[in-house]
């Protein structure tokens, strides 16, 4: 059996995670999607809140589960989970250049750890879940925002924003 963690912060989930999401489960047996908590970053949700949203919009998936870590290197809390596979979404080139460091960083610590890339398509090649943060408050803001993000997410943003 193949498996395999996705990682971020997913705050919020965006389309382009899913878009990431739905290819990593087709091709591995097993996808952890893994919610990383930096305590000296500022979310907009909390982490408790960020592995609903992620539970309520991936639930439909048999192959899917939902973990989280918190001070630990990403390939560590990989091969504790047996994972053999780290799958990174890669936007554009400022993401291949920091992927490409953080995939050799990884080999160094564990080299049983592949990471494997998805590009997605271009709609989703400038959607970022600080992109999205940032249109949130707006005048219109949620038309624009339900582009990018599944209907779980934009109703919890709406809530946050008080909408």
């Amino acid at each position: 059996m193949t498996k395999a963690i996705y990682a971020g912060s997913f705050d919020p989930i965006t389309n382009g995670h899913l878009w990431v999401i739905d290819r990593a489960a087709a091709i591995f047996d097993q996808l952890i999607v893994a919610v990383g908590d930096n305590p000296d970053k500022k979310y907009s949700f909390s982490l408790e809140e960020r592995l609903i949203l992620l539970k309520n919009t991936l639930h439909g998936y048999k192959n899917i589960e939902i973990g989280h870590f918190n001070g630990e290197f990403l390939v560590n809390y990989a091969q504790n989970a047996n994972a053999k596979f780290i799958v990174r979404g890669i936007r554009n080139t400022q993401d291949y250049e920091y992927e490409k460091t953080m995939r050799y960083i990884n080999s160094d610590l564990c080299n049983e750890i592949d990471t494997i890339f998805l590009m997605p398509p271009r709609n989703y090649a400038e959607v970022s879940s600080s992109l999205v943060k940032g249109l949130v408050g707006t005048v219109g803001w949620e038309k624009v925002v339900n582009r990018y993000v599944p209907e779980t997410v934009l109703n919890a943003l709406k809530i946050k924003n008080g909408s």
